[in-house]
């Protein structure tokens, strides 16, 4: 690849969010492009004037036509480059001092690396590229993980939606050393989970909700006799924290069967008492309304749906189904109880997911207040330039 052999050229004024540092460059900002790039390939972006603006990544297909690989004119975007940028994210992720032994060690465009996804479960590594630029420097960046992770076994999991408006093939298996033949152990605090890298959700696990498991496992130990409710359980990592922390019961909801039948046995990995934990194959929403007509109540609920606005033409349908969860999720709490309610989607601001929660509580007539604002642990960092990478929110509330 020559860094300066391809030139985007910007339309007049389309130049100020690059000056801002933000790192997309959108196919409605481009006066013309010269020298016909391939995909992935490194092209030089310039003001209408000329100026240089940033290396990027060019992406023929997609909507984000280059992503932004570096601000400085004089670097090379060569392995050298991926190197560097990978060993300052080990770096910060090093100091961090997370108590688990799974880490996001990669975070995109928050790390430099625009697209790339890398997790640490254990002695296995999961990388996802989700974006041209990455997917064409995919060997180089896999020797360099391996090479400064000491982690010799690298799963690919390219199979993000995402990569298809890149014009990418979906691409699933061992990129380096042996595909894992059982679900990965790792350890949260003082938990062990069961991690199923190859099918599991996103690389396997939801390692951004790490610190949101731990204060779900405080909250409860304040209330040890809690009847507790976890929705859209995937794996039970929630549930976990519950009956470690000594919660009566807790009844868990997954549409997933085999997600479920995971989810029980880490109950047994954590040799915790299987009586307290009833399990519930079931479309959530049909279940929520199940309980609320049997007149139940719970001290302590948990809302972690799935992406419901995955882009912003989605945001309104996303906006109906959070209201109406959160509305039977404060129905179903007991008043003093806790309630634990998360958006993960990009397209749904924390203002917004706070307004969409406020009107299921009028609607409910509940009152509640606001307890503690959540978001992703700091593994998952997000550049102040980079507002989108800000994609999972969430609220403590107490109902009174």
């Amino acid at each position: 690849m020559t860094a300066r052999a391809k030139t985007l050229t910007l339309k007049p004024g389309k130049e100020k969010s690059l000056l801002r540092r933000h790192p997309w460059v959108f196919s409605g900002a481009i006066a013309k492009t010269e020298g016909e790039p391939a995909s992935g390939e490194t092209v030089r972006v310039v003001a209408a004037d000329g100026t240089f603006l940033a290396h990027a990544a060019y992406s023929p297909q997609s909507q984000i036509r280059a992503r932004v690989w570096s601000w400085q004119a004089d670097e090379a975007i060569d392995a050298g480059f991926f190197r560097r940028r990978l060993r300052a994210a080990l770096a910060y992720r090093a100091q961090l001092k997370v108590d688990s032994d799974a880490v996001r060690l990669v975070n995109g465009e928050s790390d430099g690396l625009p697209g790339l996804v890398v997790d640490r479960y254990a002695g296995q590594l999961v990388a996802q590229f989700s974006s041209a630029g990455v997917d064409a420097w995919r060997e180089v960046i896999a020797d360099a993980l391996v090479e400064l992770t000491g982690v010799p076994a690298l799963y690919e999991r390219s199979d993000a939606d995402v990569r298809t408006l890149e014009g990418l093939p979906v691409r699933v298996g061992p990129l380096r050393g042996a595909a894992p033949t059982a679900p990965v152990v790792i350890r949260e605090h003082a938990i062990r989970i069961n991690v199923d890298v190859p099918a599991g959700h996103k690389t396997g696990f939801y390692l951004d909700q790490r610190d949101n498991r731990q204060r779900v496992y405080e909250a409860t130990l304040g209330m040890p006799e809690a009847e507790a409710l976890n929705c859209f359980c995937y794996t039970g990592a929630f549930s976990l924290a519950m009956l470690k922390a000594g919660a009566r019961s807790v009844l868990s909801i997954d549409s997933s069967g085999p997600a479920l039948e995971l989810a029980r046995a880490n109950v047994a990995l954590n040799q915790l008492d299987a009586a307290r934990a009833q399990w519930l194959e079931a479309d959530v929403f049909k279940a929520l309304r199940d309980l609320r007509n049997e007149g139940r109540g719970f001290d302590l609920i948990v809302l972690d749906p799935p992406k419901f606005a995955p882009t912003p033409a989605t945001v309104e349908r996303a906006t109906r189904a959070y209201k109406d969860i959160n509305l039977l999720g404060l129905k179903l709490l007991k008043p003093g109880g806790l309630l634990f309610t998360y958006s993960c989607s990009g397209g749904v601001s924390a203002e917004l997911f706070t307004k969409i929660v406020a009107g299921a509580a009028a609607d409910a007539d509940a009152q509640a207040r606001i307890e503690g604002h959540l978001n992703a642990g700091a593994d998952h960092p997000v550049l102040l330039s980079f507002p989108e990478g800000e994609y999972l929110k969430g609220l403590v509330l107490r109902k009174i």
